[in-house]
């Protein structure tokens, strides 16, 4: 039984990996809500495996609203009529993060942080150059980063002391690019996002884009959380804000990117020192009035360690929405088939098809480079499997197989279900097994690669 998501995007690639394997039926895709399964020939015998597996989209094409519906079009994506490039600053030390690492850097389901946020911006295919901005000594560290994990349209900018120093040279690097014989392009409006703020869609990006043009600058905004004090300089309350009145001021935000050039060549050493707001240097050297946009309130910016961990439960959250649920054609397995799709439809969307092989689910994998960005999740289930008399020498070839395509990024797990026709607790068994399949799923622990689980 297989669980398999993954974008329209590789639906090409896959068929044509598929025709490509060589003594093996073409499978047959089918398409619903903008991922793609397989149909594939059912042979099998008494104990045969349901295969369950999941390709994940990146995290924002997992958000209500990125899926048209079954049988509907793809929504027709909005252009801006300007041209737009995005800088990314990404030299901070991490030192709130604590530990050694800078938290861009720091591992999310085995992939940078910086990457997550790249690929939310390269997946906007009206934002021509994305420039991203590190500190002196990580900007190798960047660059393999970026040719690792495929980015496109990315350029490495080395940062400066401070925040606004790196800006400022990320705006030189796109600025100068003339002059270097580099592919950047002058836009018309620049956006600036934290690297470390994964989570923007391109809903916010898009309206900062739209309000940059009409209005010079914009930013996103987002209410206060907690009440703003003054402390008096004996350590008690002076005085405090109404929140009411008051906004938090968040990224992404956009320029015209004359204006918040010229307002960088102006801005003063002390500014470009202990300053912090962008619209805060078009307003006072460009006398530029920025437009505020109330934004989502997924923009929150990964600071301290526990934003870590959230991060990544949300990732793993995202990406393991939707599943299918692939079975041989054996009587018996396509009932326990059907029986854990709808024991599922709680937890996840599913769909029901069939699958012939797990070696030739994987081969299909690794031609389409499918678990590139997300790490796969590959579960066999197995009906009756401790009654096989080659019990032990089944599950050392499955365990050395599973070693061999972790390496590639695909988790594979092994789950056996006992199961009788006349079994009254077979619904308890389902649902022990869902449980299972779902944990499986979302923790993506490696320390269960290549173990057979029980339900």
């Amino acid at each position: 039984m297989v669980f398999a998501t993954h974008s329209q995007a590789w639906g090409s690639k896959v068929r044509r990996a598929a025709a490509a394997a060589r003594d093996k039926p073409l499978l047959r895709p089918w398409r619903a809500r903008n991922n793609l399964f397989f149909r594939g020939g059912g042979e099998g015998r008494k104990g045969a495996t349901i295969r369950i597996s999941t390709m994940e989209l990146p995290v924002t094409d997992l958000r209500e609203g990125s899926c048209g519906g079954k049988g509907s079009e793809a929504p027709r994506e909005r252009r801006p009529p300007v041209s737009v490039a995005a800088v990314l600053p990404a030299g901070g030390s991490g030192e709130r993060l604590g530990g050694c690492t800078p938290k861009q850097f720091c591992a999310l389901l085995g992939r940078p942080l910086v990457s997550y946020t790249v690929r939310a911006m390269e997946r906007i295919s009206w934002i021509s150059d994305i420039v991203v901005v590190v500190s002196p000594e990580n900007v190798e560290v960047m660059k393999s980063i970026i040719k690792k994990y495929g980015h496109k349209r990315t350029t490495v900018a080395e940062g400066g002391m401070t925040r606004h120093r790196s800006i400022f040279n990320g705006l030189k690097k796109i600025a100068e690019s003339h002059l270097l014989s580099s592919p950047l392009q002058k836009p018309e409006v620049v956006i600036i996002h934290d690297a470390v703020r994964p989570f923007v869609e391109e809903d916010i990006l898009f309206k900062v884009v739209m309000a940059a043009k009409e209005h010079g600058a914009a930013g996103a905004i987002c209410p206060l959380v907690s009440t703003v004090i003054a402390s008096s300089a004996d350590g008690c309350l002076d005085h405090s804000l109404d929140r009411a009145k008051y906004r938090a001021s968040e990224m992404p935000q956009a320029f015209l990117f004359d204006i918040i050039h010229q307002a960088y060549h102006q801005c003063s050493d002390y500014d470009l020192d202990y300053g912090t707001e962008c619209l805060h240097l078009a307003l006072k050297y460009n006398k530029t009035n920025a437009k505020l946009i109330e934004g989502p309130p997924d923009l929150w910016k990964v600071t301290y360690k526990r934003d870590l961990y959230a991060a990544d439960s949300l990732i793993k959250d995202n990406i393991s929405q939707q599943v299918c649920v692939l079975t041989n054609m054996k009587e018996d397995a396509v009932q326990v088939g059907f029986l854990l799709h709808e024991t599922l439809k709680s937890d996840v969307k599913d769909n029901l098809s069939n699958f012939q092989e797990t070696h030739q689910l994987v081969e299909i994998l690794e031609n389409t480079n499918a678990s590139l960005l997300y790490s796969v999740v590959l579960i066999s289930v197995y009906l009756d499997f401790f009654e096989n008399v080659s019990f032990i020498s089944a599950m050392q070839r499955f365990t050395k197989f599973a070693k061999e395509v972790e390496k590639k990024n695909i988790l594979l797990y092994g789950l056996s279900i006992h199961y009788r026709k006349d079994n009254l607790k077979l619904q308890e068994t389902m649902d022990s097994a869902a449980a299972l399949i779902m944990a499986l799923i979302r923790d993506r622990n490696p320390a269960y690669v290549g173990q057979l689980l029980v339900a």
